[in-house]
């Protein structure tokens, strides 16, 4: 089979819904109002209905049924800057994400068995990645020539569902466990230029490429609560990794043009299959009242993202199968890194009101030389904010985020010379993230 290259540019992998632009790799930083206002570092407060995501052992606290609703509005602008230096320097790609309000959220219901155990379910999304730019942007680096694919799509919207049942357990007044089992429903679509054919073939514009795919997965979160005085506790959660089975189909528009030029006849899709790990997540926090109705919490978050290595992908349709293989699109590196976020918060009430704010850092687990525009993900330094207002067991709450990641930049030298970067897009990449929140609980 002669070789065809598909410039499929590093984004045919990671395999999760969601339409939104966040960071710590694919997962969403925050979850619950509450939470997200004091920054994200609630593992050792764990004490509202969001704890079934930062610390199930919290739950056996609750002496009442307790429901709680979160809604998230994200608002990522992104920007990407492709400039080649001939000289003079030309300009190929200057863009700007279109603007798009990515919502998510989280459902959560607890009953108390007896005074020390607790039961409850919760659905929420814990994860999810995402960029949508107009493709006439991209016009330059879209088509041979340039001006014929000006709308070509590049899409991706990434994220995950899960679904856990929870059981909370309090073994003394200081010490509380808890566990959670999660069915994960993952959901991935792309969309982006597909590239062309070289030679010895004909040139063929092979256009538009697209892939859809959703699949299952299962884990489980523990998790521990110690509060050794009244005025301080200490948590540590345990998410084990989760092997999600995808499958869908791949599309690109120019098959039937290929087919025509070698004289067969191809089909233009594929049903697609991929195995992806969604990595451990351990944590540690701690939250200490010094005074009455301050609350300073702390936490250390840490992802085992080098699970996210090497994608491989299995093309059901064999001539799909041996040309994905000739271009080395079946195998797609990513080649992630480990990552810790460091996080702080404070609460101070003030009767039935509650001001909150939070500051966290959260470093990439993308190198550069697998980076490109519909996987931005950056260092970023994050503020929060927020305020609640409580009355007769019936909680509303508020949080804002402003996400500001770091420039990055992959030289065009580079990726033209090494083979390290040779499914990086080369430019200039910047972002920035406003999330809205709203929260509603209540105690009955």
């Amino acid at each position: 089979m002669r070789r065809v290259k598909i410039s499929i540019a590093a984004v045919l992998f990671l395999c999760f819904f969601s339409s939104l632009a966040l960071a710590n790799g694919l997962n969403l930083n925050s979850l619950g109002s509450r939470a997200l206002a004091m920054g994200g570092a609630f593992v050792g407060l764990a004490n509202d209905y969001s704890a079934i995501y930062w610390n199930p052992a919290g739950i056996s606290l609750f002496n009442k049924k307790y429901f709680g609703f979160y809604g998230s509005d994200i608002i990522p602008i992104g920007k990407y800057r492709l400039d080649v230096d001939i000289p003079p320097v030309i300009t190929l790609v200057n863009a700007t994400t279109d603007t798009k309000h990515y919502l998510s959220g989280m459902v959560t219901y607890y009953h108390p068995v007896s005074e020390k155990v607790v039961v409850g379910f919760g659905v929420y999304v814990p994860s999810g990645l995402g960029a949508q730019w107009d493709g006439e942007d991209f016009a330059a680096v879209s088509a041979i020539p340039p001006a014929q694919n000006q709308n070509i799509t590049w899409m991706s919207k990434i994220g995950m569902v899960t679904f856990s049942p929870v059981l909370s357990f309090k073994i003394s007044d200081n010490l509380s466990i808890g566990a959670t089992f999660n069915i994960n429903y993952a959901k991935f679509n792309i969309a982006m230029y597909a590239g062309a054919t070289e030679a010895p073939l004909p040139v063929v514009d092979l256009g538009q490429y697209e892939e859809t795919m959703t699949g299952w997965g299962y884990g489980a979160t523990v998790g521990v609560l110690f509060k050794p005085i009244e005025k301080i506790s200490f948590g540590f959660t345990y998410r084990t990794a989760s092997t999600v089975k995808l499958s869908g189909d791949a599309y690109i528009s120019g098959m039937t043009d290929l087919g025509t030029a070698l004289a067969m006849t191809l089909n233009d899709t594929s049903d697609i299959e991929r195995e992806i790990s969604w990595p451990m997540w351990i944590a540690g926090g701690v939250a200490f009242e010094p005074i009455d109705g301050l609350t300073l919490t702390g936490d250390l978050q840490w992802t085992q993202w080098s699970t996210i290595d090497v994608m491989e992908t299995t093309f059901v349709d064999p001539f799909w199968d041996q040309m994905m293989e000739a271009s080395g699109d079946d195998a797609r590196p990513m080649h992630w890194e480990d990552a810790l976020q460091i996080r702080v918060g404070a609460e101070y009430r003030i009767n039935a009101l509650a001001l909150r704010a939070g500051y966290y850092h959260d470093p990439s687990p993308a190198p550069d030389r697998t980076l490109n525009v519909l996987l931005p993900i950056f260092d970023f330094n994050a503020i929060t904010a927020g305020f609640g207002y409580s009355l007769n067991g019936l909680d509303l709450d508020f949080g804002m985020e402003y996400l500001k990641g770091k420039e990055r930049y992959i030289d065009p030298a580079l990726v033209a010379t090494d083979p390290d970067y040779a499914t990086a897009m080369p430019g200039r990449y910047n972002m920035k993230i406003f999330v809205l929140t709203v929260a509603v609980s209540y105690k009955f």
